[in-house]
């Protein structure tokens, strides 16, 4: 049985929206999340995030050349900067700015910093002597683009608002010396090609050219799209493949088509266009991006799109070489993927599906559904899995050996959105799928897509047919399971009963009844012929599928119960409830052993590997979690910790013996046994000079050791037959410590509050017996003296 998980790994969001920055060697990447500043490696994807102490989103944020200064602006407007590698924030100052600050910019020299406001003013900052050097006023609007001419002996500073112009400040005399206008929208970006030539783009369509001598364009390039951002080709390098036949300016444009574009200056002519897959010319606007970058350490180009994904090419040929996804929004489904779990695929709240490497973090985005997808399921296998969306559709897709995924067939019947999915468990022979128009449908899965050498013909997915259609149910089915010698269909419903199907002809079995709410899910045994099922009651049933009678009944979740799992060879559940809670439920004795808090929001996924030692959960909050098995290792750690304190206990018991307290004193410290300890007091004092022998070992004792015996001290005290144990410690220890080092000691003040009362009380009783002795004695002193006399009479 398992008793325990542990989370092994948190995929969360790490970039919402604004500016991303790669920094020098492209090994880390910076994005904005809110309240955040995410912190990603690229090649893992592991993250770190730098998190402010007030609750304002970063407004903007800029890495120096150099890598080593980060400097945040909020909405507080507060400008912050950070020591990165180890998420501390080392200063923190007001921006001065009346506004949030929009934009900032370092000099190559990482010594001055720009930033542009939405007030319409610009401040720079000497990052050295940490002060405002310049205040330049005169831009119109919030100011949205600074950058430095990259020749810092000019000590010149560019930059444009929302007036459309391209400002040139002079930071020597702090004045506006030119006004570049040629744009008739936004400008996005501003490129430096040497000390003369200025690239500004725009979402006017085109892309300028400038004269830094004469401050006049040289040349308009029409784009034909909004552009975000334009990179120049570096003259060094090999650019062949993307059309750069000849020497002169080449640069790269990327905007509301989604695709890069290389231009040539000198012809003004498109001179290559990443093409664009069939299945994606419909939703441009949805793939348009907002940012481009090129990283010449990696030979990289970075693109940032407006789904908040992030893509890197190779610079030379614009190669896909890893895609990173920002943002999932509402997590609806996961599963694990690949023939050794290698991969999970997530369903968002969109219509397109994630399918993530664990190993690397890379994502591979596949388009096909039109609206939001609803549920996922994967064959035994683990190559070949099955979509359904809101969309009416069913979509079935195979992953190549390589981990490239392609959607190898669709289906089309369903008269509402396709709510449950489920394939069959012995072959990939069919799939079996409900939806809200209350309709069960079973697929045949041609033979044409199972066999490998006729798959790999398919250029274009395949049509499926339903065999089989059966109204269901009288309300929206939820949940649809098939058993795992395949014979057999179960289904949940909001109208709350499950029922049984037969798989060959789909006629009705038997119906469970017995749910106070809705059915979530459905879920086969898959060692006993037994079905479970979870309800929005808060209760998860064990149902017989000999006679539908409910075997067991498991009560503990505070909320709906959305999804169930076997796990344990089938002798436990996993169920998760839309409180955001996981519970670990043992069949036999029907006890919930274990309740895991990872979400903040309900969970729809939940799904476990082949093995069956890890679990995967998704969430609205956005979040997936990955979940390990550690019984074991918690098992192997507790009998370990056993051994060592049974060894510990014996050269406890022989130091005793032996008589060398000192040490058996402390090893009781360390061990945290304030009565094995006291034990060793007691022995010290039995011996024949007890006193004096406790003052030496306690003397001896470090004053960590000390303390800790203050704390064992607190605990004696409370009872009266350990008291003068107690009272002797005391008393060695205020003869032998100053009262200032006394109060150096962790925990003294409460310490003292807990001694005095409980001290206090023992002296009264021993006030009280020494009161009580005294007249014993007193009376038998007169009880003699009567005696003596009535002798002398006699």
């Amino acid at each position: 049985f398992s008793s325990s998980y542990a989370a092994l790994r948190k995929i969360e969001p790490f970039y919402r929206g604004g500016r991303v920055q790669v920094n020098r060697d492209g090994r880390f990447m910076f994005c904005p999340c809110g309240t955040k500043l995410s912190v990603i490696d690229v090649e893992t994807g592991a993250q770190h995030s730098l998190q402010q102490d007030e609750e304002e989103d970063i407004s903007s944020f800029v890495l120096s050349p150099d890598d080593e200064i980060l400097v945040t602006g909020s909405r507080a407007l507060l400008l912050k900067q950070w020591n990165w590698r180890e998420s501390k924030c080392v200063r923190t100052w007001k921006a001065v700015h009346t506004a949030p600050v929009a934009t900032m910019a370092f000099d190559s020299t990482s010594t001055l910093l720009a930033t542009g406001g939405c007030d319409s003013t610009i401040k720079i900052w000497d990052m050295v002597k940490q002060y405002c050097t310049h205040n330049l006023k005169g831009s119109s609007g919030v100011v949205h683009l600074v950058e430095f001419h990259p020749d810092i002996s000019l000590l010149q500073l560019f930059s444009s608002s929302m007036d459309y112009k391209i400002r040139i400040w002079d930071l020597k005399s702090s004045r506006c010396v030119a006004v570049l206008d040629g744009h008739f929208s936004a400008v996005t970006s501003l490129a430096f090609a040497d000390g003369n030539t200025l690239l500004s783009s725009g979402r006017d369509k085109i892309c300028m050219v400038w004269d830094l001598e004469t401050r006049e364009s040289k040349r308009t390039v029409p784009v034909y799209e909004s552009v975000e951002a334009a990179v120049l080709l570096p003259d060094k390098g090999d650019f062949s493949q993307l059309g750069v036949k000849k020497q002169g300016l080449h640069f790269v444009t990327a905007g509301s088509k989604g695709i890069l574009k290389v231009w040539e200056v000198s012809t003004a002519a498109c001179v290559h266009a990443q093409p664009v897959p069939f299945e994606l010319k419909e939703e441009a606007s949805e793939r348009s991006l907002t940012q481009c970058m090129l990283v010449p350490e990696r030979n990289e180009i970075v693109t940032v799109s407006v789904e908040h994904n992030i893509v890197f090419y190779d610079a030379q040929t614009l190669q896909l070489r890893k895609q990173l996804a920002g943002y999932n929004d509402e997590v609806l489904d996961v599963k694990f993927l690949g023939p050794g779990d290698s991969h999970i695929v997530v369903a968002t709240n969109s219509p397109q599906l994630k399918v993530f490497e664990l190993a690397t973090s890379h994502c591979q985005i596949l388009y096909g559904h039109t609206e939001t997808i609803l549920a996922l399921d994967v064959f035994r296998k683990g190559l070949m899995f099955v979509s359904c969306a809101k969309d009416k559709s069913l979509r079935v897709w195979r992953m190549s050996r390589g981990g490239r995924v392609a959607c190898v067939a669709q289906g089309l019947g369903h008269a509402h959105g396709v709510g449950a999915v489920s394939c069959s468990r012995l072959k990939e022979s069919f799939i079996v799928t409900s939806s809200q128009d209350c309709t069960i449908k079973i697929w045949s899965i041609p033979e044409s897509l199972t066999s490998k050498a006729k798959a790999a013909l398919l250029s274009s997915p395949e049509t499926l047919h339903a065999r089989v259609t059966e109204r269901g149910h009288g309300k929206d089915i939820n949940s649809v399971a098939v058993s795992p010698n395949d014979k057999l269909i179960a289904t949940g419903s909001q109208d709350r009963t499950a029922k049984l199907w037969s798989c060959s002809d789909c006629s009705l079995l038997g119906v469970f009844t017995g749910h106070k709410r809705g059915i979530w899910c459905v879920q086969f045994s898959p060692v006993d012929q037994i079905l479970a099922t979870s309800s929005a009651d808060g209760t998860l049933k064990l149902w017989g599928l000999q006679d539908f009678s409910c075997l067991k009944t498991f009560e503990g979740h505070d909320a709906s119960v959305l999804k169930i799992i076997f796990v344990s060879r089938g002798a436990q559940l996993l169920s998760s409830g839309s409180d955001g809670l996981l519970k670990l439920w043992t069949i036999k004795t029907n006890e919930c052993v274990k309740t895991l808090d990872g979400h903040e929001d309900k969970i729809w996924g939940l799904h476990s590997n082949k093995q069956d030692d890890m679990v995967v959960t998704a969430s609205s909050d956005s979040c997936i979690m990955l979940w390990k098995d550690v019984t074991e290792i918690e098992e192997k750690e507790a009998q370990a910790k056993q051994e060592d304190q049974i060894i510990k206990e014996q050269e406890l018991s022989n130091l005793l013996h032996e008589k060398r307290y000192l040490k058996a004193l402390g090893l009781a410290i360390s061990l945290d046994r304030p009565h094995t300890a006291l034990m060793v007091v007691k022995a010290i004092l039995r011996e024949t000079d007890g006193r004096k022998l406790l003052e030496e070992n306690i003397a001896r004792l470090r004053k960590d050791q000390k303390e800790a015996v203050l704390t064992f001290v607190v605990t004696w005290n409370t009872n009266s037959r350990n008291c003068h144990e107690a009272q002797a410690v005391i008393a060695t220890l205020l003869r032998h410590e100053a009262p200032h080092s006394l109060l150096q000691y962790a925990g003294i003040k409460p310490a003292v509050e807990s001694l005095l009362p409980y001290s206090e009380r023992h002296f009264q009783r021993l006030s009280r017996l020494l009161q009580a002795s005294m007249f014993i004695d007193f009376m038998w002193q007169n009880m003699k003296l009567a005696d003596v006399s009535q002798q002398e009479d006699m």
